[in-house]
C-alpha cells in the first residue's frame, strides 16, 4: 500500500502556528491569528494519488498492513468499544460516541490499514448548531427539558472509517415470465341470478438474459461508534469525485475512529449489497407482466477497494438510562437523530383524542 505522509505541517506565515482545515472558508486557516493559507487540499509534492487497491491480492496478503499514524494516539471506550485516534495533543476524557468516561489506552494494533484519502468537512460547526436547535424545536413529542437544553454544547466532529469497493459484474439470469390474460366466467350470485365476471389468469413462459454492471465506490461503514440506523439515514457520502488524498491538516482537532469492521468482513458485506442490486437489475429485465423463480449467476471481476475517512458531526447524550445520538453528514448536511418521548405529552394527547371522540359520539346521538 502506498506510503502516506502523516507528519507534514502547514505553518502559518504570520505566527508560525499549524493551520487546520476550515469548513466555512473551505481553506487552511490558522486557528491562532486567522490567516488564510494559499493551499489546495490534496496537493502533494510527491504526487500522491488516490489509488484503488486490488481486493483479491489484499485479502490474500497479510503484509499490506500499516500501523497507526505517528501523529496520533488511540483510546478504546470500554462501553461502546469504539476505538478513536486523537491527533496532536488532544486527550479524551469521555467517549465522543456514547459519553462514557470509561476510556483506556488502546493497544498499538499493527493490523490496521491506514486511510489514504478522505472527504473534507464542508458544513461548519456554527451551521450545525443552528440546525440542531431547529431539529430539537421540531421534536413535538420530546420532553420540553430536552428542547430547552438543545445539547449543542456536546457537538463533536468525527471522521468515520469507511470502505469503498469497485467491481465489474457480468450476470446471467433465468426466470419464468408471466403474461396476464383474462377470461369471462359465469357464476350465480347470492340471489341465484346468473352473473359474469372477468378473471385474470397468468400464462408462464421460460425466459433468460444477461447484463453487465460496474459498481463505483460501493460504501461499507467500518464504524461501531455511530448507530447504524442513523448512519444509513445520513448517507450517501459523495466519494466518487470529492475525495482528497489524506493530509493531517484536514483532521487536526477532530477525532478519527479506527475501523472495527475489517477488510474481509467489509468485502463480504459489499458483495451482498452488490448481489441485491444485480438481482434487482435482472428482475427489471425479465419480460412480461410478472415473473417467478428468478435465478442469477454473477461473475465478479476487477474488484478493488479503498479505505477512506468521512466527516460527521455527532451529538451523544443520555436521557434517563438510555443513550441517544444525533448525526449530521459533515459534507452534505443531511441529519438524523434519536430522542426520548415525553409520556406526559403522549398521555395528554390520548386523553384529548378520547374526549373528542366522546363529544362527537354525543353530538351524533343528539
Amino acid at each position: 500500500m502506498a506510503e502516506v505522509t502523516a507528519l507534514r505541517k502547514h505553518p502559518c506565515p504570520e505566527c508560525g502556528g499549524d493551520a487546520e482545515w476550515n469548513a466555512a472558508k473551505q481553506a487552511l486557516v490558522c486557528p491562532y491569528c486567522g490567516t488564510v493559507l494559499p493551499w489546495s487540499g490534496g496537493e502533494d509534492p510527491m504526487g500522491a494519488l488516490i489509488v484503488e487497491h486490488d481486493l483479491v491480492e489484499a485479502l490474500a496478503s497479510e503484509t499490506r498492513r500499516d500501523g497507526p499514524r505517528e501523529d496520533s494516539r488511540s483510546v478504546r471506550c470500554e462501553s461502546c468499544k469504539a476505538i478513536s485516534q486523537f491527533h496532536d495533543l488532544r486527550v479524551a476524557q469521555r467517549c465522543d460516541f456514547c459519553g462514557s468516561p470509561a476510556i483506556v489506552p488502546a493497544d498499538e494494533l499493527r493490523d490496521s490499514i491506514t486511510p489514504e484519502s478522505l472527504l473534507p468537512v464542508a458544513i461548519p460547526a456554527t451551521k450545525v448548531r443552528d440546525m440542531l436547535r431547529e431539529w430539537y424545536r421540531s421534536r413535538w413529542w420530546a420532553p420540553n427539558k430536552l428542547k430547552r437544553s438543545a445539547l449543542t454544547d456536546t457537538l463533536h466532529g468525527i471522521y468515520l472509517p469507511y470502505w469503498t469497493f469497485d467491481a465489474h459484474v457480468d450476470a446471467d439470469w433465468t426466470a419464468e415470465s408471466g403474461y396476464h390474460y383474462y377470461e369471462t366466467q359465469t357464476y350465480r350470485d347470492s340471489n341465484g341470478k346468473t352473473q359474469t365476471r372477468r378473471v385474470r389468469k397468468t400464462r408462464w413462459r421460460p425466459s433468460s438474459g444477461s447484463l453487465s454492471h460496474f459498481f463505483d465506490d460501493d460504501l461499507v461503514p467500518g464504524t461501531v461508534g455511530v448507530h447504524a440506523a442513523l448512519l444509513r439515514k445520513v448517507e450517501p457520502f459523495p466519494t466518487t469525485d470529492s475525495l482528497k488524498p489524506y493530509d493531517p491538516a484536514y483532521v487536526r482537532g477532530w477525532t478519527v475512529e479506527r475501523y472495527q469492521v475489517d477488510l474481509r468482513l467489509a468485502s463480504t458485506t459489499s458483495k451482498q449489497q452488490m448481489d441485491r442490486v444485480i438481482e434487482n437489475l435482472c428482475a427489471r429485465d425479465v419480460p412480461g407482466d410478472t415473473h417467478r423463480n428468478l435465478q442469477v449467476h454473477s461473475l465478479y471481476q476487477d474488484r478493488t477497494f479503498k479505505h477512506i475517512l468521512v466527516p460527521v458531526w455527532l451529538v451523544s447524550y443520555n436521557y434517563g438510562a438510555k443513550a441517544y445520538q444525533v448525526v449530521v453528514n459533515g459534507y452534505t448536511g443531511k441529519m438524523a437523530g434519536e430522542h426520548p418521548l415525553s409520556w406526559v405529552k403522549i398521555t395528554l394527547a390520548v386523553l384529548a383524542a378520547l374526549v373528542l371522540i366522546a363529544v362527537i359520539a354525543l353530538a351524533t346521538r343528539g
